[in-house]
């Protein structure tokens, strides 16, 4: 499971297929926008794909390197994580939160969690086992 901390970026890795969208939890976003709006969509692509002019709030063009033909699939995942309510957006209460250099916080669980669901636990030491195979570390002690 795992917690976005920005939606360029976090939209980009679903599209691209590195993140399973059904692995993410929310996605934290320095947005103020519904992707659903037409004309707020247009600013959220046309920003990200570098079409802004210098001084916007759009810094950092995350999606330059794709086309208008791939902006249906960007909307597509934004009007999900959206819908299923994982797109968290602080702006829209205030709160001005930073661009962080790291984007993606994978979600642990407690080892009273893991102890008190059988299901859980296989599942943990599954995972244990095949992180092992592909020579991943994970932690046994929470």
């Amino acid at each position: 499971m795992k917690i976005g901390l920005s939606l360029s970026r976090c939209v980009k890795d679903i599209v691209d297929g590195s993140v399973d969208i059904k692995d993410v939890l929310v996605v934290i976003s320095r947005t103020d926008f519904d992707p659903r709006d037409d004309k707020q969509w247009k600013g959220i692509w046309e920003g990200y794909g570098g079409g802004q002019t210098f001084g916007s709030p759009f810094s950092n063009p995350e999606w330059i390197d794709y086309s208008a033909k791939d902006e249906s699939r960007f909307r597509d995942v934004s009007i999900d994580l959206w819908v299923q309510g994982k797109l968290h957006q602080p702006r829209k209460f205030g709160a001005r939160p930073r661009r962080m250099n790291y984007y993606w916080m994978e979600v642990s669980l407690s080892s009273d969690d893991i102890d008190s669901n059988p299901a859980v636990k296989r599942a943990w030491e599954q995972f244990q086992i095949i992180a092992g195979l592909a020579n991943t570390t994970t932690k046994d002690d929470f």
